[in-house]
């Protein structure tokens, strides 16, 4: 089940899914411009304005390093027109070596210049009375460039060392303490001690150089000019503002960017990554960075010396947040715009929508109601000039012919089944008796093959018996008192004779139980059960079989003693040829209620091997045996017949491997 909107879309009850509907297609037509074109396209239009915006950001602080940078460049080609005029000046060729200090000591104050000296063609130099003379100013390139006739500006970097040539004060002027910096590159510096010199040389007419140095480290002058003129009032958003910096290396010695209220951050260092870009690789950054405490969109171009090496930086960005702010706040308009127009054009489309999927919807709903099993639900679209209407209506006439045919097959099913399910119960029955009939016949031809048999048997050896035993006791009379010799030989003729007749007397007594049923007496079965273990214990003294005796019956049967005792020997007999060499044979009685009938349990139970589940329901059937060669079948056979005779129920349970159980139930006789 999906849901858009107000519309609820199920799968189509013929199994096509959801998305493959032609409701959702529709659907999906109508509301496709409005919930995914036009967010594409906004997304498309905030996405391309956006990156608009940040490229108007870097193009405008790229604007501003060009100015920053042409400052930078005026200031040097104005130096170096300066020292050039001053060179070339009357006052300098008029002056005498005792005027000539106090005349450069005037025109160093004139054009700010922090030294200003002349190096004469004998190597000699004359300096402004405000400082000394340097050592060996001939290796400065800028020098050596005037020397050759051309006048030259470059940034130089100047030692410690360099700068107290000429004076202590500006020495001192040029330190600044390293403050620690968020993402600047580790050190163990604690201050930044060079000089970073707007460094002029110019050749005079008389012979010699004149030369001259502006000191940038905290020249706040400056730098203030440069920020004035690259960020005037009313240039920035509100919020924001414009830094302008200058780095000797990464090391800010001439900034407005601010620590505290009126505190500037000199000696605060650039971030690692962006001193390896425009250092180390000598690119030109134009992106955000962070700069001591906040983002600013930045600007850093890298400053060559007069030797060609990369000594500095020159910086101008503004603050980044307030941009941001903006920009954010009309990324939201233009998101609210569009979903506000969203808002306003999707209900007003699933408004006119509704009108078209709410029929086909209960249409549907009808046909899954139908294919539930309730033949009685209809669409009940009201009616109307349209398509939509006109099927809905045809849909509910076909359901009422369709509810109606169903009726009326229920009806003949109903009567079918009812007939089949009579004629299965008679052929159940049928069936049943018909298979009880089988078992009766089965046994009655075994017994009675068994009873022709053992009749020809018997009288076929009866006769021969009769004629031996007569013919002893013919051969006793003849022999007189000579016979007791053979006294002993004549017994055991005689005891095998009677063993012969025993055996045949089984076989009748099985094959025809009603003839040879003897008198009924009241059995105690305990008393029986103790004069049979001594008939079997030459059996148990065989092997290592524990007996276990629980006799707590008190109660009398009605069974010939003779006939409990043939039983009970039968089965510990079994029980005893199961268990083999070591095992336990437990014999017990007890007083016992079967099917709400009081009487005795007879239990024989071993720890033998046990008998297969498949072979259990055989063991009582006549000749079924498991000892191969060595017994007849016919004990446990004969064991079930006497104890059915008498009233009792024998039953067996086995597991392969636990043992095996026979139990005998008598009913309870009261002798008194």
């Amino acid at each position: 089940m999906r849901h858009v909107g107000d519309l609820t879309i199920s799968e189509n009850p013929t199994g096509i899914k959801w998305f493959q509907s032609i409701r959702v297609r529709l659907l999906a037509i109508a509301l496709l411009p409005m919930l995914v074109l036009l967010p594409l396209f906004g997304t498309g239009v905030i996405v391309n304005w956006s990156q608009r915006f940040d490229n108007l950001l870097i193009a405008k602080v790229n604007g501003e390093l060009t100015i920053a940078h042409q400052f930078l460049a005026g200031l040097k080609e104005r130096s170096g027109e300066k020292l050039q005029s001053f060179a070339n000046s009357v006052a300098f060729a008029n002056a005498t070596p005792e005027t000539l200090p106090s005349l450069l000591e005037d025109q160093r104050q004139r054009y700010g210049f922090d030294f200003l000296y002349y190096i004469k063609n004998d190597g000699n130099i004359i300096t402004a009375t405000s400082h000394n003379a340097p050592k060996d100013p001939d290796r400065w390139p800028v020098i050596i460039s005037a020397h050759g006739g051309q006048v030259r500006t470059e940034i130089d970097i100047f030692s410690q060392e360099d700068l107290a040539d000429y004076s202590d004060v500006l020495a001192a002027r040029a330190r600044i303490p390293l403050v620690p910096t968020k993402a600047a590159l580790a050190t163990n510096r604690t201050e930044e001690n060079r000089g970073m010199i707007v460094h002029s040389a110019a050749p005079v007419e008389a012979g010699g150089v004149l030369v001259s140095g502006l000191l940038l480290n905290q020249n706040l002058e400056f730098i203030d000019t440069i920020n004035d003129l690259v960020y005037p009032t009313a240039s920035l958003t509100e919020g924001s503002r414009g830094t302008t910096t200058l780095f000797l290396e990464d090391v800010r010695i001439s900034t407005n960017v601010r620590l505290f209220e009126n505190t500037r951050a000199l000696g605060t260092r650039v971030s690692v990554v962006v001193r390896a870009a425009v250092l180390e690789e000598g690119v030109t950054w134009l992106d955000r960075a962070f700069v001591v405490n906040d983002w600013y969109i930045s600007a850093y171009e890298p400053l060559l010396d007069s030797f060609g090496g990369r000594v500095g930086m020159l910086y101008v960005g503004f603050l980044d947040s307030p941009f941001r702010a903006a920009k954010t706040r009309s990324l939201v308009l233009i998101a609210g715009v569009f979903l506000l127009l969203i808002g306003l054009s999707v209900p007003l489309f699933l408004s006119i929508a509704r009108g078209i999927f709410k029929p086909l919807e209960q249409m549907v709903s009808t046909i899954s109601k139908v294919e539930a099993g309730d033949l009685s639900a209809r669409s009940k679209v009201p009616a109307a000039q349209n398509e939509i209407a006109v099927v809905s209506n045809q849909l509910d006439t076909l359901l009422e012919q369709v509810q109606e045919r169903n009726r009326q097959l229920s009806d003949w099913a109903s009567e079918l089944n009812a007939r089949v399910e009579e004629r299965t119960k008679e052929l159940k029955e049928a069936g049943r008796r018909l298979e009880a009939t089988s078992k009766q016949l089965i046994v009655s031809e075994k017994l009675a093959s068994i009873g022709e048999i053992t009749a020809s048997i018997a009288h076929e050896i009866n006769n021969p018996i009769a004629v031996i035993q007569g013919n002893i006791e013919v051969i006793r009379q003849e022999l007189g008192e000579t016979v007791d010799p053979l006294e002993t030989e004549f017994n055991l003729v005689e005891a095998q004779i009677h063993s012969i007749h025993v055996l045949v007397s089984k076989l009748l007594q099985f094959a025809r139980p009603e003839e040879y049923a003897g008198v009924v007496d009241y059995t105690d079965p305990n008393d029986v059960i103790r004069d049979t273990l001594p008939l079997v214990q030459h059996l148990l003294a065989k092997g290592h079989i524990d007996l276990v005796l629980e006799l707590k019956s008190d109660c009398t049967i009605a069974m010939n003693h003779t006939e409990l005792q043939q039983v009970l020997i039968n089965l510990i007999v079994n029980a005893i040829h199961a268990i083999q060499n070591e095992g336990r044979l437990q014999v017990r009685t007890k007083n016992h209620n079967y099917d709400g009938v009081d009487g005795v349990s007879i239990t024989v139970s071993d720890t033998g091997s046990g008998v297969p589940e498949e072979v259990i329901a055989q063991v009582f059937d006549p000749f079924f045996t498991t000892k191969a060669h060595e017994g007849t079948g016919l004990g446990l056979s004969i064991s079930q017949k006497l104890v059915i005779r008498s009233g009792g129920q024998i039953q067996v349970e086995s597991t392969v491997g636990s043992g095996t159980t026979f139990t005998i139930f008598f009913p309870s006789i009261d002798v008194e």
